[in-house]
């Protein structure tokens, strides 16, 4: 439908802030970035919350965000979202676990999580029965080791990508120990075949399950690597883990409402994901897993014996039948599905603004999402990579790199930029000054990710002309300058940055 039609990027490209004003002019998605609070310069810049204390109004400007995949905007809807439920348990106390609201768009305390799984499961590519909203990310994937990591004489390996986020990494180590084991043995790095390189080919992954299939018995692996960038390819690894028998599950925390993502249909047995970064939900909100539904089964022996047959797992009362949760037996029968995989009781509190930006994204699709992201970050790598005139800022110097895929099936928003030895602080220094917010990782990369419900071409336009002036500055002041010949070999060849430094 005409709505649905992305601005076209066009041949002979001028690379001005009039075409990139275009651009935002041609968007269908253009008016989505009303629906959230952008920070203003003055925001960034003030020691108060309140804006009245700015020091004056010439920094009222909206600063340049490109840091969703870090935390993603606050959108409007929240806040009003979270008065509703503080109003609910304000008039009815316990009462409000089972009154809807005719003048709230809240569903009552008990069913809330209910809610979110059915509309977050449309984002995942998933049934409402697949998606459980609960806990947090590491806590869910703790949740799901236990239940699908089963290690044997034989089969007790874990397959973890080499430069896992931290937390996964220390979560599997953990899981190894728990049961007895040594990490040393049981845990296998996945990191690509030639070290001087930043990512992971698929055939180098496919190798791997390959190599150690006899004793394998998980593979963990990120949807979207948080460092780098790089977009997995997940049915083809899904598959041919399954097709040597072992079991695999998902972080997704960089990929959902970042990518396309078909989990029941690519088969992947359990994948989870937090709700801070693409899906807008604030620091530390709660978050999401999901379960195929051929691991959610749930069978009872009509027999007299009652017996309950159900995937091992660890038990908690809200993961329990919801006919019988308040009878406050001690007999466990899972709610089938993902939802029998609860422990607690999700803080209602916390589902608001999930629930909050998930009516966000139901003004619209992943596909049409994932379309402009496509077009926003290879509009922002172009202009990465175009050097310019001898007397632009950046003239001839190279001064970073882009580490993340080239090609867009291959990465998601962000793009991880590998700059020139001894530039990053002074460059991050110079984008704060101006109001850009991006995030680091030392010692030398910059994550940059325009954020397609919020963010413009304008903003990667803008953007790319203070980067390159800043790092031009950083290099102009650097005590290791180009004449020394120590700088220019950092780009020598392939980048210095390859697996081994990332490490």
């Amino acid at each position: 439908m005409a709505q649905n039609t992305l601005p076209t990027v066009q041949t002979g490209r001028t690379y001005t802030r009039e075409e990139a004003l275009a651009l935002d002019a041609s968007d269908p998605l253009h008016h989505l970035r009303s629906e959230f609070i952008i920070p203003t310069k003055g925001d960034l810049t003030c020691a108060t919350l309140s804006r009245k204390d700015h020091p004056n109004t010439s920094k009222d400007e909206a600063c340049i965000y490109l840091c969703g995949n870090s935390l993603g905007l606050q959108p409007n809807r929240t806040a009003d979202r979270i008065a509703a439920h503080l109003g609910a348990w304000a008039t009815k106390g316990v009462s409000g676990h089972f009154k809807d609201h005719e003048d709230s768009k809240l569903p009552a305390f008990l069913h809330i999580d209910d809610v979110a799984a059915q509309r977050m499961a449309p984002l995942v590519g998933a049934s409402a029965g697949e998606v459980a909203i609960m806990e947090t990310l590491s806590a869910n994937l703790h949740l799901m080791m236990a239940s699908f990591y089963r290690p044997t004489d034989a089969k007790y390996k874990i397959l973890l990508e080499g430069k896992a986020f931290p937390s996964d990494h220390y979560a599997v180590e953990s899981q190894i120990r728990h049961h007895g084991l040594k990490p040393e043995d049981a845990m296998i790095l996945i990191e690509p075949a030639d070290q001087t390189a930043a990512t992971t080919a698929t055939s180098q992954i496919l190798s791997m399950i390959e190599k150690h299939a006899p004793d394998a018995a998980l593979i963990v692996l990120p949807g979207v690597q948080y460092y780098t960038g790089q977009y997995f390819d997940i049915p083809t690894i899904t598959a041919y883990a399954h097709s040597h028998g072992i079991a695999i599950g998902w972080d997704l925390a960089h990929a959902v409402g970042n990518v396309e993502l078909h989990l029941h249909e690519w088969e992947v047995d359990f994948a989870v994901w937090c709700s801070y970064k693409y899906l807008n939900c604030g620091p530390g909100a709660i978050a999401g897993l999901f379960v195929h539904e051929k691991h959610g089964q749930v069978n009872e022996d009509e027999t007299s014996s009652g017996a309950v047959e159900y995937r091992p797992r660890l038990s908690g009362w809200w993961g329990g039948d919801k006919a019988t949760r308040f009878q406050m037996g001690n007999k466990f029968v899972p709610i089938p599905g993902a939802a029998g995989f609860q422990v607690g009781n999700p803080c209602a509190l916390a589902i608001c603004p999930l629930l909050a930006s998930l009516e966000i994204f139901e003004l619209t699709s992943m596909s049409a999402i994932r379309a402009k992201s496509i077009m926003l970050t290879n509009y922002l790598d172009e202009l990465l990579r175009r050097t310019g005139s001898e007397d632009s800022p950046m003239g001839k110097a190279e001064m970073y790199r882009i580490i993340t895929p080239a090609k867009p099936a291959e990465r998601g928003a962000q793009l991880s930029i590998l700059l020139r030895p001894g530039l990053l602080e002074a460059v991050m220094m110079d984008l704060e000054k101006q109001g850009v917010v991006v995030d680091e990782r030392k010692p030398d990369v910059v994550r940059v990710a325009p954020a397609p419900l919020y963010n413009t071409f304008s903003d990667v336009w803008e953007f790319v002309d203070i980067f390159k002036r800043a790092c031009a500055k950083a290099a102009k002041g650097s005590a290791t300058s180009a004449q020394n010949g120590e700088v220019s070999s950092a780009f020598a060849g392939k980048s210095d940055k390859g697996w081994s430094q990332i490490k």
